[in-house]
């Protein structure tokens, strides 16, 4: 059969973008997936981004990853979240069709030169000399590579719980994969189980939504991709109910039955999505719990019950449910389940994301420990990054922590490791002024043509776009206003008059001030934005965004760029940590399992301390 530069393995989140990311970069690729109908199947809530989430997939696009593309082409609402905070929170989320996510993956992975598809499981690796040579599949056929990308999912070893009812799957009604693992094992991986889960799915032409409270979608929709993706026209409210003290009650009936509390589920879930029967018993103070119903598509009945993930007896499921404002007459389309599984802890990974255990394999997704569909198709994009450029021995294409969210998801997997499936949070990123969704494409994507990934055009735009964003900042901050042509806005602003002229870029300074406010109420400014050309609401926001933050975001700058001095002292994988008597005895043993590639990654160790990191610093200056 013929030989491939990459093999990638799962067609989720994680295995289409790494896929098309090693493709795209010239790698011969073949992506095994056990059905090619459920390519980057939404398993949980239809949507994409969110708090943290969102600035992933704005990522994502400016590497030149396809997740931003596909979310504008088929989300039926946006709404940016965080609006009423700092820029550095604002997180863009998006409700998508499901069906036509699925669709629009597969078409855009079917139009990538290079990568070819292949409909099978995979239940072991070929490997010779610790070094992956090829994978082997359950209809008995061998495909050799020179690398292997394992995007497996909840797939391994997979186990669905509802109720006293427990059954082999990866997601309901598909089957697990049982014999990966165990070869894994032989070839010296340490494995072990994690959880998570999913709610009931209801027929949205028996719910009461004059009982619920409507959540609309942005009036002035904005989009995840930097490229010219469609305009979102129609868009899908979702909406918010409670549950309440009648319908816990009902829940706690089924907590006799209750694979999580009867202890048939040993893997631990995520502890910031809790099941719903999780939330009544952590939090039982609380006479309520907000559940968030959105839809599945424009063209279906279907909606998710988001924040009712459940894996208690159907008919208690359901029986609860009906208890809630607007669910009285619901009719039911599947109930939640949860679904444990294998995952491999990160801590046996390079920070690249390939094995420390097998050259050129590398690990992607949930086989990481990671939840959501934005975590995964980040470290995808990544591992078929590194995975070509590994086989073209050129050296790992690395985001530090203060570059983007996605160096902070991966330093933090493969430094700290997880005990729980690890969500991504805005609380994570010690540099988040800087990781703003906004300034994705000018923080990302020159790094992305430089390697290849990211067209000219892209990079082209980036460029474009900034110098724009440079010239507007320039005129704001030489530009003078008058008290005569700007003090009646400033009055019905709720702010002071100015009693002499004042630089435009000045009055932004005050927080009840917009850049497109001051338009409105100094003509030529408004002049000037019309007469330039190009200069639409993304430029703007830009620009107010520079001005407003430019101390807070210089002394971040400053101390991400004293981090960067000790992310420069690299230390070898081969170093002999226990020869250094004066290291404490924890401090030996982390960073021997970890093996950090350099001084700043040791420091984020825990069991590191500061004294550690002097004690390092001492011998490797010796």
């Amino acid at each position: 059969m013929k030989e491939y530069d990459v093999i990638v393995v799962g067609a989720g989140h994680a295995g289409c973008e790494a896929a098309a990311a090693a493709g795209n970069l010239g790698s011969r690729v073949l992506l095994i997936t056990m059905n090619m109908m459920n390519m980057a199947q939404m398993s949980c809530n239809p949507s994409m981004g969110g708090i943290a989430k969102g600035q992933i997939i704005r990522e994502i696009d400016a590497m030149g990853g396809y997740s931003g593309i596909v979310t504008d082409r088929t989300m039926i609402q946006f709404r940016m979240l965080n609006r009423s905070k700092g820029p550095a929170m604002w997180s863009p989320r998006a409700q998508n069709d499901r069906v036509l996510y699925s669709m629009e993956w597969r078409a855009m992975l079917e139009g990538t030169k290079n990568v070819d598809f292949w409909q099978d499981t995979v239940n072991g690796l070929v490997v010779e000399n610790r070094i992956v040579r090829g994978v082997r599949t359950g209809l008995g056929n061998v495909f050799t590579c020179k690398s292997v990308i394992l995007a497996n999912g909840t797939f391994l070893n997979g186990i669905i719980h509802i109720g006293e009812k427990s059954f082999s799957g990866g997601r309901i009604g598909e089957r697990s994969e049982d014999e990966l693992t165990s070869n894994l094992i032989k070839n010296g991986f340490i494995v072990k189980r994690m959880k998570t889960g999913t709610p009931v799915r209801v027929d949205g032409r028996t719910l009461d939504f004059s009982k619920m409270e409507e959540q609309k979608g942005d009036e002035n929709p904005q989009k995840f991709s930097f490229t010219k993706t469609p305009e979102l026209s129609k868009q899908k409210s979702c909406y918010l109910t409670y549950t309440n003290t009648t319908a816990h009650d009902v829940l706690r009936t089924g907590f006799g039955k209750s694979p999580m509390y009867m202890g048939r589920i040993q893997g631990r879930g995520p502890r910031y999505c809790p099941s719903v029967e999780d939330k009544i018993d952590r939090f039982y103070t609380k006479e309520r719990h907000p559940l968030f119903i959105e839809p599945e598509g424009l063209d279906t009945v279907e909606y998710y019950v988001n924040g009712f993930s459940s894996s208690l007896p159907q008919e208690v499921q359901f029986d609860a449910l009906k208890k809630v404002s607007g669910f009285e007459n619901a009719k039911f389309f599947r109930p939640g389940y949860a679904i444990e599984y294998d995952y491999f802890p990160p801590f046996q990974l390079k920070i690249s994301l390939e094995t420390k255990v097998v050259e050129n394999l590398f690990f992607a997704g949930q086989i990481n420990g990671t939840t959501g569909y934005e975590e995964a198709a980040a470290q995808g994009i990544m591992a078929g990054i590194n995975a070509h450029l590994k086989i073209n021995n050129k050296n790992a294409f690395v985001l530090n922590r203060s570059e983007g969210y996605i160096g902070v998801l991966i330093d933090d997997l493969v430094t700290k490791g997880t005990e729980e499936p690890y969500r991504m949070f805005t609380s994570r990123a010690e540099y988040r002024i800087l990781l703003r969704q906004d300034n994705a494409d000018l923080r990302i994507t020159p790094k992305s043509f430089a390697l290849g990934l990211a067209s000219k055009s892209r990079n082209d735009i980036v460029v474009e776009k900034y110098r724009k964003v440079d010239n507007l900042i320039h005129y704001l901050k030489t530009e003078n206003v008058y008290p005569e042509e700007i003090n009646e806005m400033l009055e019905k602003l709720g702010t002071s008059t100015i009693q002499q002229k004042q630089k435009v870029s000045t009055l932004l300074l005050r927080p009840q001030i917009s850049l497109k406010a001051l338009m409105k109420g100094a003509i030529k400014i408004q002049d000037y934005v019309s007469s330039y050309g190009g200069v639409n609401e993304e430029i703007l926001d830009e620009a107010e965004i520079q001005i407003k933050y430019e101390n807070y975001i210089e002394k971040e700058q400053e101390v991400a760029d004293k981090m960067v001095s000790l992310e420069g002292i690299p230390l070898r994988e081969d170093f002999d940590y226990m020869k250094i008597g004066a290291l404490s005895f924890e401090a030996r043993e982390k960073l021997i399992k970890i093996k950090p590639r350099t001084l700043g990654q040791a420091g984020r160790i825990s069991g590191v301390s500061p004294a550690d990191i002097s004690v390092l610093i001492v011998h490797i200056g010796r």
